[in-house]
């Protein structure tokens, strides 16, 4: 178990998806740095799980959502920071060419359901964590966007749209909420650790989106990014931490390239 290296101690933080990949590292490392972690998950069931308050929530619902913060609030007396990470892609065309996958051309199903999840999910999680924020003059939401909302991504239009579009809430956010004392603030990941998200269903579609085989996907990182080497997903993980902190208390309206400078930002 990691050292706790900055003092949370006493926050009430909720993180969306944070019942796997990135989101459990983040859920993780806030919680040995002091802060009270409050899971909001459809993979879990409603009640204390370990060191971790789990509710099971579904973030393209609005009442589920409300729901899950007055759950907060009720167990810990208030909400301190939000974390939006819950996300999903799928890799998709706009259009196949070759017309040998047409389930890997983007539809509509495909388009709301990223929509929904990605775009939809933080609105409504920060509109309600906001209002308790209003009421108590200060919190923090912090957006989990991606490289792929600044420069695109072959195969992944809607995913990086939807990341683009929250870049987009954030300085919007922040420019609305700074005078309740209230920071937003983006954190855009590169290319990172595989978590179990990766999976066999996901490397196949991305590969045809690309004409590559799918044992072809892994880069040569050493070339394409500057630093030479993927990211850790405690590396995200100390950064959001960061963010949620006192000490990042004057960093807010600004999304955070946490990619080994391999993307602007």
């Amino acid at each position: 178990m990691q050292k706790a290296w900055t003092d949370l101690e006493g926050k009430v933080v909720i993180v969306t998806g944070g019942n796997s990949g990135i989101g459990q590292h983040i859920s993780e490392t806030l919680q040995q740095n002091g802060a009270k972690v409050v899971i909001a998950d459809l993979s879990v069931e409603t009640g204390d799980q370990g060191n971790f308050y789990h509710v099971k929530t579904d973030v393209t619902n609005k009442e589920s959502v409300e729901n899950m913060v007055q759950l907060a609030e009720d167990k810990f007396g208030r909400v301190d920071a939000l974390v939006n990470n819950a996300g999903v892609n799928l890799p998709r065309l706009l259009v196949d060419v070759k017309g040998e996958k047409p389930e890997y051309e983007l539809d509509e199903k495909s388009f709301d359901f990223m929509v929904n999840v990605n775009q939809k999910g933080p609105f409504l999680c920060a509109q309600a964590a906001s209002r308790r924020f209003i009421k108590q003059e200060k919190g923090v939401i912090v957006n989990i966007t991606s490289e792929a909302g600044m420069e695109g991504s072959a195969g992944q239009s809607v995913y990086s749209a939807t990341k683009g579009a929250l870049n987009g809430f954030t300085r919007s956010w922040a420019k609305e909420l700074g005078k309740y004392n209230i920071r937003v603030v983006g954190v855009a990941p590169g290319i990172n650790e595989k978590t179990g998200l990766t999976n066999g269903a996901y490397n196949e579609a991305l590969a045809y989106t690309r004409n590559v085989k799918v044992e072809d996907l892994e880069g040569n990182y050493t070339s394409s990014i500057p630093l030479g080497r993927v990211g850790k997903l405690d590396e995200i993980a100390d950064l959001v931490t960061y963010l949620v902190s006192d000490h990042a208390s004057y960093i807010t309206g600004t999304t955070v390239n946490i990619s080994g400078g391999k993307s602007r930002g």
